[in-house]
């Protein structure tokens, strides 16, 4: 498969495999935690349909000119695959193998800069590559320190431009049907800022330990409620069913 961007031919073929990956660790200890809470609710809330595709420090691929580009974003969500999942352990190909990322993810690092990269060159920056290279839609770039979030979409001349939040400070994704935004709060030994999915409805997606919380608070209600009913049907004189 062939597109044209620009002055640059891009073709979507399967990484060759003797193709070495890079294999750096990941740039600070926050970015699994932060990927992986966002996939949990996502799988929880019933979001991930089973041909989707979460990834993290995964690689992207395509071929700039006959050079094999690889990208690994921190996070990101791909709607649809057309294969197997053990036919892209090792990379996905956008249009190839399935749809292009919905949305890509970047916590920013220690490396400043790479990821407002818009270099064309070989190796491209990932920003030129994720805006004119694959044109994935949504593109976040997440400060966890401070809790800044920036997503931006492109115009009508498919150049990224930055997003301005709702009233609640919050993104809507429109292709996941799904509003994204900052949240404070701990987890997994590590309190501070994360990005929490919404629904239409406003409501958020909840990690295991919440829903966890939220059965216990209802069990505990309803046990009260009975107990409530048990001393009223007493006080009438009724021994009440055990």
């Amino acid at each position: 498969m062939i597109a044209s961007v620009a002055t640059y031919e891009i073709t979507w073929e399967k990484l060759p495999d003797d193709f070495v990956l890079d294999d750096e660790p990941v740039d600070n200890i926050n970015q699994p935690a932060l990927a992986a809470a966002l996939t949990e609710s996502l799988e929880l809330a019933g979001r991930l349909p089973t041909n989707a595709l979460t990834m993290t420090n995964y690689g992207i691929c395509a071929t700039l000119n006959n050079q094999i580009v690889v990208k690994a974003p921190d996070w990101g969500y791909v709607p649809s695959i057309r294969v197997s999942r053990e036919e892209v352990q090792r990379s996905y190909t956008p249009r190839l193998e399935g749809d292009i990322p919905v949305i890509i993810m970047e916590f920013l690092s220690d490396t400043e800069g790479r990821e407002y990269s818009s270099k064309p060159t070989y190796p491209p920056g990932k920003w030129f590559y994720y805006e004119q290279v694959l044109q994935v839609p949504n593109y976040a770039i997440f400060e966890p320190e401070e809790g800044v979030l920036e997503v931006y979409q492109p115009d009508n001349s498919g150049h990224y431009q930055l997003q301005s939040p709702d009233g609640n400070n919050r993104y809507w994704i429109a292709e996941m049907n799904l509003f994204l935004g900052v949240w404070q709060g701990s987890r997994e030994n590590r309190t501070g800022y994360w990005l929490r999915w919404w629904d239409e409805r406003g409501e958020l997606l909840l990690w295991g330990l919440e829903l966890a919380a939220k059965e216990s608070q209802r069990a505990e209600q309803e046990r009260q409620r009975a107990e409530r009913l048990a001393a009223q049907l007493r006080s009438l004189g009724v021994e009440p069913e055990v």
